[in-house]
């Protein structure tokens, strides 16, 4: 065995490769939350059906969902309610929905059996991996980012994933005239949101600041209750620029 030190055994190596991708600040943490026997099952029998195969290059849009239409990329979908809804009423369009937690995962997929939707796949991942690894530039029709996790103290901010990098990633897989649509609850954050989207060059404001609720978004029951106990709700709708649009950094 050689006695070396650590030191010498390096020495003349060079510098450590650097990893292929730096590490990310997660906007979410793994949380141990109940799965019910249905969530459960619906997660073990229909993932197959609907899950985006594993895989480091772009998707094929049009080999996953079977055919050519726009593709809207939905980032935490929670329960999956309003997934299935919007997907429901725009039959001619597919979303690919992106959700951590099993119990979310599994709620989506009993929904879609049940509607029957055929417009929907899902993954399992990180959003920040999927959008990096397997979403092509100009690629996607629309991204729609509902009441993301607003992480209020100070010292979380940075967990925020509204963030002017992950924002320029998002608007680079826009298609010209494709559009971003975040919605949030909580004031601080709308206001994060509506600075970091209008500092971006490749983005464009649809409103003089918020924008109004889309008729397609359709209010969650725990948006109504806000509402009805006078809480706000904030929309944010931008657009992808032309490239020769695009305003200079």
């Amino acid at each position: 065995m050689s006695s070396a030190s650590p030191e010498d055994v390096n020495a003349g190596a060079g510098p450590a490769p650097a990893a292929a991708h730096p590490r990310h600040i997660r906007s979410f943490v793994m949380r141990r939350g109940h799965l019910s026997d249905a969530q459960r099952d619906a997660h073990a029998s229909l993932l197959p059906r609907y899950a985006v195969p594993e895989g480091d290059v772009p998707i094929d849009f049009a080999a996953l969902f079977g055919r050519r239409a726009p593709v809207v990329l939905e980032i935490g979908f929670g329960m999956g309610h309003t997934t299935a809804e919007i997907a429901a009423a725009r039959p001619d369009t597919d979303f690919l929905g992106i959700e951590v937690y099993t119990p979310g995962v599994g709620s989506l997929l009993r929904a879609l059996d049940a509607r029957g939707l055929a417009n929907v796949r899902v993954t399992q991942r990180d959003a920040v991996e999927v959008l990096r690894d397997r979403i092509a530039p100009g690629s996607l029709a629309g991204v729609h980012v509902y009441f993301p996790d607003p992480w209020p103290k100070a010292r979380h901010h940075k967990r925020r994933l509204i963030q002017p990098p992950f924002v320029a990633e998002l608007a680079a897989r826009l298609a010209p005239g494709g559009y971003l649509h975040c919605a949030t609850d909580w004031a601080p954050y709308a206001e994060q949101m509506l600075e970091v989207l209008s500092a971006e060059p490749q983005l464009s404001n649809t409103a003089d600041g918020f924008a109004p609720r889309p008729d397609w978004r359709p209010l969650t029951k725990f948006e109504r209750r806000g509402l009805r106990l006078g809480h706000g709700v904030w929309d944010l709708m931008f657009v992808r620029r032309p490239a020769t649009e695009e305003t200079p950094e």
